[in-house]
């Protein structure tokens, strides 16, 4: 096959797949569609109707002026026709620009609730392969970019409606300046296709760019402090700049091809109008015709020239929207590893145990988790260690089902965490992680978190995080507005804000992920005393102190991956080479 006729069907498949996607999101939000369709069908009849009526005119008071005269009330009575249907066309273009903005609102809002909604499905796994970057620009830019061929689809109807109604009055009054009408048709197809075939290609590289772009803008922003502090400023501007002339190249490729296009387009309904004149001069000068006939269609043409430009925007964006839709597709299509039972199991009302059984987990064909067996009882205290990269912040996920085993299974509660409810599992486990999120709300707000937790409940759990004393200390307390990220906190306040946000929904089992390796080891030590103190809850602690080991009931090591041994501080000490090793390492790192 060759490549001319391999793009003709390209081409045709993505005009059939741009028209098949707007017929999508029609159906999904039809009500604001027909109420917009209807505000263009009134503005098309209302629009033929001005140029019969200055056609009328023409004939009946302009010719007659020069003439003969004509009567006060009939000049009154044709403005007043010219005014109402004026107004009338107004009030079309008023009602179906009002709801095409509605329409496409709706749209892009459901485009982005689906987005999310599969984010929160996915996996870790498919997050930490994606750039925050790419993820944003699937909400933001291949949304806009999937749904901007759908704001000019009403009028486009409405010009239908135009047309159609001219090529009625067009065969009715002389079928010369009918064939000049009829010629505009293939033309536009001519055009389309060509558009099309040249179009898809550079709207397609576009896209990926900005994600590119996006891309490396998040990671020079979030990383300011590490740029600035190794001088990267020029490197990370030039890796910005090379990305961006990328995507500038691929912008100007697609301009080009538009700039050819739109012009043509707009040339054509000029060149209809022209021929039309001429065609018209002579059918006058024949009799063949009046004045006013030629007057109500050049008015006609004239009208059209404007509006046909709204079906060549529709034909320039098909191709930025299919591949915008197609990128969301891309997302919605991700395979779902964490699955929902259409039943789910809610978790008792009482103290929780922990179980893993022969518990395996995969990551990019690498075995980070191999045949973890163990059990935490109900309200015990266990430390959770190993050499970096053993696994143990992958286990500590697993717990809360941020991601799901390969193979194995975790059980709290006796009960099967696959088939334990969502809801049922955030208010019974909480996990807090090393590197604490805080949002650029207030203290409070970052703690109770949509947790409908009172203040008392809120400064209860700050206390119990030993949070409550520096939260005091600020400019307004717990009302204190932190900046993005919480930046204007240390790190160990940051960490004990994040502890406090999770006890403050009583969980019945916490799980902290190196949770305060930023806090001072007496503070560290209050902390977890106070958890024991004013808690019932299984507690796992990722611990690297020998303060924070030697607090718990029993400790789980991991080595390779593996469960190498379980017991009491000093059982493992004794009878565990590895662990005394890693203990002693620890020992001469706290001197």
């Amino acid at each position: 096959m060759s490549t001319e006729a391999q793009d003709l069907i390209d081409a045709r498949g993505l005009f059939g797949r741009g028209m098949r996607l707007v017929g999508s999101y029609i159906k999904a939000h039809p009500k604001p569609f027909v109420i917009s369709v209807c505000g263009a069908f009134t503005f098309a009849v209302a629009s033929v109707g001005v140029t019969v009526a200055l056609g009328r005119v023409t004939d009946r008071v302009l010719r007659p002026a020069f003439g003969k005269g004509v009567s006060a009330g009939t000049v009154w009575l044709a403005i007043a026709a010219v005014i109402g249907l004026a107004i009338l066309r107004a009030t079309g273009i008023g009602v179906r620009r009002y709801y095409s903005g509605v329409l496409g609102s709706a749209v892009g809002a459901t485009l982005r609730e689906r987005v999310s909604d599969r984010y929160r499905d996915l996996s870790l796994a498919y997050h930490r392969a994606t750039p925050t970057g790419e993820l944003l620009a699937h909400v933001e830019a291949d949304v806009e970019a999937a749904i901007d061929v759908l704001y000019p689809v009403p009028f486009a109807i409405g010009v239908m409606f135009l047309v159609s109604f001219a090529m009625v009055s067009l065969v009715l009054t002389d079928p010369y300046l009918t064939l000049v009408g009829l010629l505009m048709v293939p033309a536009l197809a001519i055009l389309n296709r060509s558009f099309a075939i040249r179009m898809q290609g550079p709207a397609q590289r576009a896209q990926e760019r900005i994600g590119d772009v996006s891309s490396v803008a998040h990671e020079s922003v979030d990383g300011a402090l590490v740029v600035k502090a190794l001088g990267r400023e020029r490197a990370e501007v030039e890796r910005l700049r090379d990305k961006a002339q990328q995507l500038r190249k691929e912008r100007t490729d697609a301009g080009l091809v538009r700039a050819g296009f739109e012009p043509a387009l707009e040339a054509l309904p000029s060149l209809a109008i022209t021929v039309m004149i001429a065609v018209g001069a002579w059918r006058v000068s024949t009799g063949a015709v009046t004045l006013g006939t030629l007057v109500q269609m050049v008015t006609l043409f004239g009208m059209l020239a404007w509006p046909m430009r709204f079906i060549g925007w529709i034909l320039s964006e098909l191709p930025r929207a299919v591949v915008g839709h197609g990128r969301i597709a891309g997302v919605l299509e991700q395979p779902i590893t964490i699955e929902r039972d259409a039943e789910p199991v809610v978790l008792p009302d009482e103290s929780l145990d922990v179980r893993a059984e022969a518990l395996s987990y995969e990551f990019a064909g690498v075995r980070v988790l191999d045949e973890v067996t163990f059990n935490v009882r109900a309200n015990e205290s266990v430390a959770l260690v190993g050499p970096t990269g053993v696994g143990k912040s992958t286990l500590a996920q697993l717990l809360v089902r941020l991601d799901d085993p390969t193979s194995g299974e975790i059980l709290i509660g006796g009960v099967n965490l696959r088939h334990v409810e969502a809801r049922s599992l955030r208010r019974a486990a909480s996990m807090v992680f090393q590197d604490s999120f805080l949002f650029a709300n207030t203290v409070a707000e970052n703690i109770a978190l949509d947790s409908n937790a009172s203040r008392d409940e809120i400064e209860r759990a700050a206390t119990i995080a030993q949070a409550d004393r520096f939260i005091r200390a600020l400019p307004k307390g717990f009302e204190t507005v932190l900046g993005e990220r919480g930046h204007t906190l240390s790190g160990g306040e940051r960490q004990r804000v994040a502890l406090a946000r999770a006890l403050v929904r009583k969980p019945r089992v916490l799980i902290l992920d190196d949770a305060t390796s930023s806090v001072d080891p007496t503070i560290e030590a209050e902390i977890l005393v106070g958890l024991r103190a004013e808690l019932k809850t299984t507690l796992i602690v990722i611990a690297y102190r020998l303060s924070t080991i030697r607090m718990a009931d029993r400790v789980l090591y991991l080595e390779r991956g593996r469960l190498r041994a379980a017991g009491s501080h000093e059982e493992l000490l004794a009878g565990e080479p590895g662990y005394a090793a890693m203990v002693r390492a620890y020992e001469r790192g706290e001197r």
